[in-house]
Order: C-alpha cells, then structure tokens, then sequence
C-alpha cells in the first residue's frame, strides 16, 4: 500500500463576493480531486485546537499525526533545521520576514506593506541577510538565509517570553505600531529591526528592484520564536518510511525532525509559479525507491489567501489538480498499486480577511480498494453536511494509515 497526502494550503475558504458569492474550491476547475471525492471518505477536521494559534507550523504537524500540544516548540525552530541549523538547547530562534515598510520618519508609523518584500528572489534576499548579519549580527545575533523572503535568527541564551510578536502576514495594509511587542525582553529585537531599515532602505538590491518597480526588502520582521524541536521520527511511529515534498523551510524543516526525506525541487517557489509537476514527480520518484507516504506540499492556495487574490486562488487549486494530483494518479494506473489518499488543506486562509482562521477543514479519504459512498464534488459544504467530524487533528493521519 502507498499513500500520498496532497496538502493545499489555505485551501479552505468562505463565499466570496468577488467569486460570485462561491468559496475558491466551489468555483475551481478540478475534475481529479471530485473524480476521487465521488468514492471518498468525506468530511470535516479540526486541525488547529483550543488554546493553539492557527499556524502552517500547527495545523501541518496535526495533519502529519504528531500533537502539537506536545511536540511543538514553535515555528522557526522547525525552519532552522530546513536550513541545516545545529541548534543548542539554549538557543531560541524567530522568524526573519523580509517586508517592505512605507517610509514614514517614525518606524511605529510605518505601514506593512508587504510581508513577502514583493516575492523577493531567494538570490537577491541571500545577499541582503548577508548584508543584515553583516551589520547587525555578533555573538548574541546570528542571521541565517532561507527560501525568498523567508529567513531565520538564532539567539544565543535568548528567551521565548517575549509577549505578542505579530506575523507580518495578518497585518498587511495596517499601521505596525500597535503590532509591536512591548515586552521588555522583545525590546532589543524590535530594535534591531528598526536598524534594519535604515541599513536596508539603501541597498543595492534594494536600488535596483525599485528601478524596475518592484517592491524594496526595506526591513526584517521577526517573529515565530521557538526552542529546539522534539518531533518523533515519523517510521518509528507510523511504521511507514515518509518523504516531504514543498518548497517552503517549515515543511521541510517537519520532514528533517521527523526523519522523513525533503528532496529539493528546483522551481518550487510556494507560489503560482511553483513547479507543480516537478514537486509531484519528487514524491513519485520517492515511492518508486521504496517510500510508502508522500507528502505533497503545496502553498500557493495560502499565498493567494494572504494576498487576497481571489482568482489566483482558484487558479492555485486547479494547478494542483491538474498538474500535481494527475501525475500522482497517472502513476498509480500505470504501476498497478494500491493506494490511499488523504486530500486537504492544513487550515482556511479566507479571501475577506487575508490571514488563518481556525475554523476545521474539509479533507477526503479516497482508498483505490473502497468505495466510501462520497460526495459530488470536495466543498467545504458537501464535506460538512457528510456529518463526519474529526475533532482531534492528528488522528486523521491514523485514518490514511487505517490505524484507527
């Protein structure tokens, strides 16, 4: 038996004015996954629970069947071991966004522009943190280069105790001032990002991007702290060897605590320009070498959310649909395998607000052996009128693996 999880973050959403009163996955183009959903195991999960805030960090560890409530000691340590970072048990990382501010004279003033610094190049960014550690780092502060605007400080000795440090991703077109943290032990961070920006404002990169009208990486925003991860290795507990497919740190950092196989995949961007065939060949390629599950990690949905792009959005679901899940199912026709897949987003990303939402998810089951009766078509409203509720999120992992 193989098994695949198809995760479409963000996927997940509510009627939207701009798509004629549908959600993106109401309106989208994607024969597959209804194909799969009319046999399926069809219903609604609680991926992010009471008391955890609904992150990609929580809400993929759930889907990957560990408990957050247990194994979760925050979002960068996860990105950190993507980016091959030895962590002591002393240090504590944070997320290291590249945005662009507006330039108003006092930095609280300053309104968040972007928080992706205009999908900004994994190549120009490297020499940009490069730029910031320069600067900025020293024996206490040490900046490490990521994926595009996505990027990771250490801090030696540091603490986690920092009070509310806001991702950039929820207060896009707001005014930081009120977003930053007023902890005295956030103080020296926020710091840090203001010198950020007078060391930024002026990079050649920077120069250049806007000569071309793209948008500045003008300043750092930290955010996401956490300690050194225990996640359990992933054969241990599900008997079953695993791969990690996507084209963003945290994922991939996932994989690597969890001891699972993260390929790299020239092309994937976790945007709409990402390689979807290339990400599915990835994982097509792991179980032709003997893995049993992949998992096939796609953030375009999410970044469309974020950005409120309404028509991207949809656009983003039937790309993965036609040109990620058909190569997935072209494969298994071809090879004669059984297989199981498990087809959902992590958490909703909704259009109308632009951020997470802890709401429960859609997900589907399909087995190539059963046929669950299913549903139409894979809607937030057929999986929630199914009646099928999964109210603690990592049990829908046990579910693929028919544990449970």
């Amino acid at each position: 038996m193989k098994y695949i999880v198809l995760l479409c973050d963000g996927m997940a959403d509510t009627k939207n004015e701009a798509l004629g009163y549908k959600t993106p996955m109401e309106l989208a183009d994607k024969p597959h996954m209804d194909s799969l959903a009319k046999k399926a195991l069809v219903g609604m999960c609680r991926t992010v629970a009471d008391g955890l805030k609904p992150g990609s960090d929580v809400a993929n560890l759930s889907v990957m069947g560990y408990d957050p409530k247990v194994c979760y000691t925050g979002r960068s340590p996860l990105e950190a071991a993507s980016i091959g970072i030895n962590l002591k048990d002393t240090d504590v990382t944070l997320r290291c966004n590249l945005v662009t501010l507006s330039d108003e004279e006092n930095f609280e003033e300053r309104t968040m522009v972007d928080y992706c610094a205009g999908d900004i190049s994994t190549k120009e960014a490297a020499q940009i943190i490069e730029t910031v550690e320069e600067k900025l780092g020293n024996e206490i502060y040490k900046f490490y280069s990521g994926v595009s605007y996505r990027h990771c400080l250490v801090v030696d000795n540091g603490t986690t105790d920092l009070g509310e440090m806001t991702p950039p991703h929820d207060i896009s077109g707001r005014v930081i001032g009120e977003y930053l943290s007023n902890s005295e032990n956030a103080a020296p961070l926020i710091d840090l990002m203001k010198k950020s920006y007078d060391i930024l404002k002026d990079h050649p990169v920077n120069i250049a991007r806007m000569n071309k009208g793209l948008r500045p990486a003008n300043s750092i925003w930290l955010w996401g702290e956490g300690t050194k991860p225990a996640v359990q290795n992933f054969e241990e507990k599900n008997g079953v060897k695993g791969c990690v497919v996507s084209a963003v740190d945290l994922l991939k950092g996932i994989g690597k605590c969890a001891g699972m196989l993260t390929p790299e995949v020239e092309g994937a961007t976790g945007y709409l320009d990402t390689d979807f065939e290339g990400k599915a060949n990835a994982g097509i390629e792991a179980l032709k070498q003997g893995y049993d599950l992949i998992y096939l990690h796609f953030e375009a949905p999410d970044e469309c959310g974020h950005r409120g792009e309404a028509e991207n959005k949809v656009k983003a679901i039937e790309y993965i649909d036609e040109r990620a899940l058909k190569l997935c199912l072209n494969y298994f026709e071809e090879s004669g395998e059984d297989f199981r897949i498990l087809i959902m987003p992590d958490h909703p990303t909704p259009l109308d607000i632009k951020t997470h939402s802890r709401n429960p998810v859609p997900f589907m089951i399909y087995d190539s052996r059963k046929d669950f009766g299913g549903v139409e078509c894979f809607t937030e409203e057929n999986a929630e009128k199914t009646g099928v509720f999964v109210e603690h999120g990592p049990s829908v992992m046990d579910m693929l693996l028919e544990k449970e």
